[in-house]
């Protein structure tokens, strides 16, 4: 656990949040700053910066995420219509918090990925 990491706080309890699934590698939990109806933030409970820390050693942490999203997004009803996973690396990717996580965003239209 990072010490001033929001996310950490949030995996640990110290700060309260819409939990969606947590287990011993994983936690999903809503983001306040939702940006469609759906959208909920899937972490790592260790703390890496970003992806970019993650190699082998974390297949097994990076499969779960990919299999929570999966389960989040049929448990949320947007696995039918489609749904976006995405994650953001650095500031010029647009990462806000330094904690690795995945966005998982769904239940409307989202349009392009990046703006032409």
């Amino acid at each position: 656990m990072s010490e001033n990491c929001i996310f950490c706080k949030i995996v640990a309890g110290e700060i309260p949040s819409k939990q969606f699934y947590q287990d011993e590698l994983v936690s999903a939990f809503q983001d306040i700053s939702a940006q469609a109806p759906v959208h909920i933030l899937i972490v790592p409970n260790q703390h890496f910066n970003d992806l970019g820390e993650m190699g082998d050693a974390q297949a097994d942490i990076l499969g779960r995420i990919a299999q929570v999203a999966g389960q989040l997004a049929v448990q949320e009803g947007v696995s039918s219509d489609g749904w976006r996973f995405v994650t953001n690396i650095g500031r010029h990717g647009g990462q806000e918090v330094f904690h690795t996580h995945f966005h998982l965003l769904g239940g409307r239209p989202l349009g392009p990925l990046l703006a032409r």
